[in-house]
């Protein structure tokens, strides 16, 4: 399963590689790749989304599920 996040503040790579820090360290996460300058983030793997959301949140940012 994958799941798509918008994510807003990501700036740079920088901050890419701390939302997918965050979102790899949910649990039943495989994969997390994020992307600034379209300001997403998708996980592969069967995590909550509303655990995916709070960890981004955790990390500093602001997300929620794509449509």
């Amino acid at each position: 399963m994958t799941t798509t996040l918008t994510v807003d503040g990501m700036g740079c790579e920088g901050c890419e590689d701390i939302v997918e820090s965050a979102l790899t360290d949910v649990d039943s996460v495989e994969d997390a790749t994020a992307d600034a300058a379209a300001g997403t983030a998708t996980v592969a793997g069967d995590a909550d989304p509303e655990s995916l959301l709070e960890a981004v949140e955790f990390a500093g940012y602001d997300a929620e599920v794509a449509d």
